[in-house]
């Protein structure tokens, strides 16, 4: 049998430590996540372990080799990451846009919660998502590469900003209504779609209810056929809001 083209192998808090634009060493952590490859046809199926964070930017030399002796990419299994961070997800961005620059495509095949939720709420799902072979993009210019990049910063952190607010707005519909987190979730999901409201608007102001703001009436109207469609008991009266005030994530 044939030798694979890249064989599997562990990685944990050794490494090469990538290095910064100026050429110097990175100041990072160690590593906490462990990673596996198996080559699959044309791509490669890479397993990681552990915690995606700071320390996993020493990582990206070896997935930069993985890329290279692909042929057409990357899939990433991430179920047993226990802990993802936005450094973690910027390791990921950083070896999306190198597969760009390949004609390749990187991939996450399957997750856990965590990370699940953390590329969701960071609106970066999609960008792991399997383009099909007639949607691979084509070579980007440098120009390109950074103005996605830029964009890709600006709403990590707009998403990292927002979601403190948010959390709060799904707590206070939980403690109002006896709302699972999930059915918390998506009141205000609904809420903010049917609105019109951007979903960190709508949840800024829900926490405005608690200091004695009040929702428009609209709002109102729709929060509570939300959470009278989410199986909790709905207000008497629309107007009246959690915790005694006159009654989404990511960007």
């Amino acid at each position: 049998m044939p030798e694979p083209a890249y064989s599997a192998r562990s990685h944990t808090q050794g490494g090469a430590v990538p290095t910064a634009d100026d050429g110097a060493p990175e100041a990072l952590p160690p590593c906490m996540a462990t990673m596996d490859v198996i080559p699959d046809g044309d791509r490669m199926t890479v397993t990681l372990w552990g915690e995606l964070d700071l320390g996993s930017r020493r990582l990206l030399p070896d997935l930069y080799d993985i890329l290279t002796l692909s042929g057409s990419g990357i899939d990433l299994r991430l179920d047993a990451v226990g802990f993802c961070d936005c450094s973690g997800v910027n390791t990921l961005l950083d070896l999306r846009l190198r597969a760009l620059d390949q004609s390749k495509s990187v991939t996450v095949r399957s997750t856990g919660r965590t990370v699940g939720r953390v590329l969701e709420l960071t609106g970066t799902k999609e960008l792991f998502t399997d383009p099909g072979p007639q949607e691979l993009p084509a070579v980007p210019t440098q120009a390109d590469g950074d103005r996605e990049l830029r964009t890709e910063v600006a709403q990590l952190r707009r998403a990292m900003q927002t979601r403190p607010t948010i959390d709060l707005a799904r707590g206070i519909l939980m403690a109002s209504f006896g709302l699972s987190p999930e059915a918390a979730w998506s009141v205000l999901v609904r809420t903010s779609q049917n609105t019109n409201t951007k979903l960190h608007h709508l949840a800024r102001d829900l926490v405005g209810t608690v200091r004695g703001s009040t929702l428009p009436e609209g709002v109102q109207q729709q929060l509570a056929a939300a959470v009278a469609g989410a199986g909790a008991n709905a207000p008497d009266d629309a107007a009246r809001c959690p915790s005694g005030g006159a009654a989404r994530d990511g960007d």
